[in-house]
């Protein structure tokens, strides 16, 4: 048993743009996890205070909006500033209760002067660490008019025994030499997040276990109209241009092989368990191993840049 590592996927929608809500909501699901023997935890992309729908449903990329501006000051007032001590009572319940956590944060870094937000999937060990935090390299099509551009500072991974873990936000996980830069690492369980959707887990977490022949999961979010708080601005407005479902799901996971542990769970709020077998690892490096003897560093290689972006250095 000391080769098996069981893990928690919490697919769950959060208390839309209130953070200290969707804290609480999330220890609650930390603490079931712990309950249930699971040392990982995994939440969607995001998820700390949740993923800026309005941009595709209320005209986002209109230009000087005063209903833009007044949304993104909320969005900002509720986001995640780590240096204010924000997770600091999500760190401390890592510790007592001896669970390592991924989780989905809209970041307001001090570092970057702190009035711009970025997409940070942050670590945290089951010493109540903060490990790492890494900012989106490159935020998805509407997605930029809201969160900016993050940095290689976050890639790298963790030992989780019997594992070493890293992670990706949402459409890293397409980008070759991200994936590439996390298997160089000694990743073998790979933890990608996501604000929803059948359709982006189903095909691309797979291959993805296939490519690096390690665990892959994938941990989705929810929303529907119903998630649409009262307090947010232009409530209204957005449940009117909101009639379906905007994250439907999606959290599975792959084996090493390709093959599903757990198919894409859809449409529901869930904790999902998985216990992850690293012997299964070993016996798939045999034929394949990207990094290792089916790798050819003396002709191709890959330079990443780790250094944190700061404006005075």
């Amino acid at each position: 048993m000391d080769k098996v590592l069981k893990i928690a996927l919490a697919q769950i929608s959060p208390i839309w743009l209130n953070r200290n809500m969707t804290l609480n909501k999330v220890m609650s699901y930390v603490t079931t996890a712990a309950d249930n023997n699971a040392r990982l935890i995994v939440f969607g992309e995001a998820l700390l205070p949740g993923y800026p729908f309005w941009l595709d449903r209320m005209n986002g990329a209109e230009f000087n909006s005063n209903v833009q501006k007044k949304i993104h000051a909320h969005y900002m007032d509720q986001a995640v500033c780590i240096e204010e001590r924000h997770l600091n009572d999500l760190c401390e319940l890592a510790d007592q209760m001896d669970i390592a956590i991924y989780i989905g944060t809209i970041e307001r870094p001090l570092d970057r002067g702190g009035h711009s937000l970025y997409c940070s999937m942050v670590y945290i060990d089951q010493t109540g660490e903060i490990k790492s935090v890494h900012r989106k390299l490159m935020p998805t099509y509407e997605e930029r008019l809201s969160w900016s551009p993050g940095d290689g500072h976050g890639l790298i991974t963790h030992k989780l025994t019997p594992f070493t873990v890293g992670g990706l936000n949402c459409w890293e996980n397409w980008m070759p030499l991200a994936r590439a830069a996390m298997y160089a690492q000694g990743e073998d369980l790979h933890i990608s997040i996501w604000p929803g959707n059948k359709r982006n887990t189903e095909k691309l977490i797979p291959m993805i276990a296939q490519e690096s022949r390690s665990y892959v999961v994938g941990v989705s979010g929810l929303f529907s109209p119903n998630d649409i708080p009262d307090n947010f601005p232009f409530a209204e407005e957005m449940r009117k241009a909101t009639s379906d479902t905007l994250a439907d799901g999606g959290s599975c996971v792959a084996a090493p092989d390709g093959s599903w542990v757990i198919e894409p769970v859809t449409g529901e709020e869930k904790l999902i368990f998985a216990e992850l077998d690293h012997q299964k690892v070993r016996e798939e490096r045999q034929n394949f191993d990207p990094s290792g003897h089916y790798s050819r560093p003396d002709v191709l290689s890959l330079n990443v840049n780790k250094e944190r972006q700061t404006v005075i250095k």
